[in-house]
């Protein structure tokens, strides 16, 4: 049914108010409605896609957006929102040209320099993307998305002191936020500075997400009448991550702790030569629970003061076999396995940072772990014999020479 221009005004008003009261379904119904009766309204089709935005509904957003901007080129929001909605698809160029058109309108917002910075940087243009986050934070020094974007391109070229210092420019305004928290512990945890490090770390515990943990309360160090419910915090237990955690994390905690009980996946299980139990299995007279990444804070573990390995049951009784898990491919004519229940048997284990290699280290066995050039904080910043294992040696993944040489001494 057509509508007139005073029930268009009528009905716009009455959108307007379901969306000041938060029902942006009933506001994107009623704007679908004027868009239908009036096709060419820049105002209205932007406002229908901002009510999507608003609803999570980007790829239906993208068309009344694109109109908008069309018919409304010299408003700035316009081309704004555009560009949020192209962003969220990930069309990054299109975004992009949105941005431009927007920087020409109003070329001192921070926003829409942080913005392109974003557009840039998912297309690969770090060195301009970073040039847009210097242009957002002369704006705005203050501005947490920028301060926050930046450091993680400075951090991913190793300038940790100006990462650092960004994230810290970013604390003083957020000082609770556990994701500023959490990325600056990380930046310092890479560079083996646990003594500042790992409290930061912690904050991880407090970001919803896929984290798995059991229904007990939180250990924090003090003593116990029950057991100690020890576990990794992946949701799937059986994963690489959390099996390699597992056997690198769960060492002597029997011992400093009594009472500490293992949680690991079935493959494992037969491994440990201590208490395990397994994910689902009733966790009666458990007292609290810490998980595996934890156990460095809780227990002040560093660098110079490691816990031995996890004691193992199998007795590694070296052959002339090479145990190899690792995406690189071995040299020819290397006689190998890939099957971990022959890792005992072998007088050398190339592995990348999986738990065959960790459990091999944690046997005796001569091992390289190759590591990729951004690894795990847990390894530190120095390649060579980890602290970790004294029979593991750290290699970068791509380092075909060091590789070679080594194999040349087995």
């Amino acid at each position: 049914m057509p509508l007139n221009d005073q029930q268009i005004q009528t009905l716009g008003r009455d959108a307007l108010q379901r969306a000041a009261a938060g029902d942006f379904a009933a506001a994107e119904e009623m704007f679908g409605r004027i868009v239908e009766a009036r096709p060419n309204m820049g105002q209205a089709l932007h406002l229908l896609g901002q009510f999507r935005l608003k609803l999570g509904r980007f790829a239906e957003a993208r068309e009344p957006l694109e109109r908008a901007a069309q018919f409304l080129p010299r408003e700035v929001a316009a081309q704004t929102n555009l560009a949020g909605c192209l962003l969220q698809l990930g069309q990054n160029e299109q975004a992009l040209a949105a941005l431009v058109r927007a920087a020409r309108l109003k070329p001192d917002d921070a926003s829409i320099a942080h913005n392109t910075g974003r557009a840039l940087e998912a297309l690969g243009r770090a060195e301009e993307a970073e040039r847009a986050y210097d242009q957002a934070l002369s704006i705005d020094n203050r501005l947490v998305p920028s301060l926050s974007a930046r450091a993680d391109l400075l951090a991913a070229r190793g300038e940790w002191a100006g990462a650092l210092t960004d994230l810290e420019t970013a604390l003083v305004s957020h000082p609770a936020d556990p994701r500023l928290r959490l990325r600056r512990g990380e930046l310092l945890l890479r560079q083996g500075d646990w003594w500042r490090g790992l409290g930061d770390h912690e904050a991880r515990l407090e970001i919803a997400g896929e984290r798995y943990a059991p229904e007990l309360p939180n250990w924090q160090g003090e003593p116990l009448t029950g057991r100690l419910l020890v576990y990794p915090e992946q949701a799937d237990i059986g994963s690489s991550e959390a099996l390699r955690d597992t056997l690198m994390l769960a060492r002597g905690v029997d011992a400093i702790i009594q009472g500490a009980v293992v949680q690991c996946a079935a493959p494992l299980a037969g491994w440990f030569d201590g208490p395990t139990v397994q994910r689902g299995e009733p966790l009666d007279g458990f007292a609290a629970a810490a998980p595996l990444r934890s156990l460095p804070h809780l227990l002040n573990w560093s660098f110079d003061a490691l816990p031995p390995p996890a004691r193992l049951r199998p007795q590694a009784v070296p052959s002339s076999r090479v145990g190899w898990f690792s995406l690189v491919e071995p040299p020819a004519g290397l006689a190998i396995t890939r099957a971990p229940d022959e890792i005992p048997a072998c007088r050398l284990v190339v592995g990348d940072d999986a738990w065959p290699a960790h459990a091999a280290a944690s046997l005796g066995i001569p091992t390289v772990i190759l590591l990729p050039r951004i690894a795990d904080w847990l390894w530190g910043p120095r390649l060579g014999i980890s602290p970790w294992y004294a029979s593991a040696e750290l290699l970068r993944d791509d380092d075909r020479e060091g590789l070679a040489a080594r194999l040349a001494r087995c």
